[in-house]
C-alpha cells in the first residue's frame, strides 16, 4: 500500500512540474507578434506621402538661472592657505582628507581639469583636515552655481566661507 501511495505521489510531483514550464511555442508566438507589430509599424511610418508631411516647429525649454541663494548652506571656517591657486571668500570644496598629500594630489587633478584649485587646513575639534577646493569666489551665488555643476562628479560638495 505504501508503494502505491508513494508512486502515485511521485508521478503527480513529475506531472505537476512538468505542467509549470514555459512553452517555447507561447515565446515564439508572442515574439511573431511583436514582430508583426513592428514591421506594421514600419510600413505605415515609411508608406505615408510626402505632400501629407506636415514640420513643426519646436521650441526649446529654456529654465532661467536662480539667483537666490540665500538659503544654500555655506560653513564658515577659519582655514590656512596650504597650496595652489590663493583663496577668496567663498571656496566650492570636493574632498576633505586628514592626508595631505591626497589633498595636494586631488588638487592636481583638478588644476589639471582647469579648475583653480588649492588645498586650506582647517582644524576641528583638535583633528586637523586639508580642504580640497576645487575653485573660490568672492560672491556665494558663483559658489553655489559651481557647487551645483560639481555635484554630479563630486557628490557632497559643500560651500565653505573663508572667516
Amino acid at each position: 500500500m505504501k508503494k502505491i501511495l508513494l508512486m502515485g505521489a511521485a508521478v503527480c510531483a513529475v506531472f505537476m512540474m512538468s505542467s509549470c514550464k514555459s512553452k517555447e511555442s507561447a515565446y515564439k508566438k508572442a515574439y511573431e507578434k511583436a514582430k508583426a507589430q513592428q514591421t506594421e509599424t514600419v510600413t505605415t511610418t515609411t508608406t505615408t506621402p510626402v505632400q501629407q508631411v506636415t514640420t513643426q516647429t519646436v521650441t526649446p525649454v529654456t529654465t532661467t538661472p536662480v539667483t537666490d541663494y540665500s538659503n544654500v548652506q555655506v560653513r564658515n571656517e577659519s582655514v590656512a592657505f596650504v597650496e595652489g591657486s590663493p583663496l577668496k571668500q567663498y571656496g566650492v570644496v570636493v574632498a576633505s582628507v586628514t592626508i595631505k598629500s591626497n589633498g595636494v594630489a586631488l588638487m592636481q587633478k583638478l588644476a589639471g581639469q582647469g579648475y583653480n584649485s588649492c588645498v586650506a587646513q582647517a582644524q576641528v575639534n583638535g583633528q586637523t583636515f586639508y580642504r580640497v577646493v576645487a575653485c573660490s569666489y568672492d560672491t556665494k551665488g558663483e559658489a553655489a552655481q559651481k557647487r551645483a555643476q560639481l555635484e554630479g562628479q563630486y557628490p557632497g560638495a559643500w560651500l565653505l566661507y573663508k572667516k
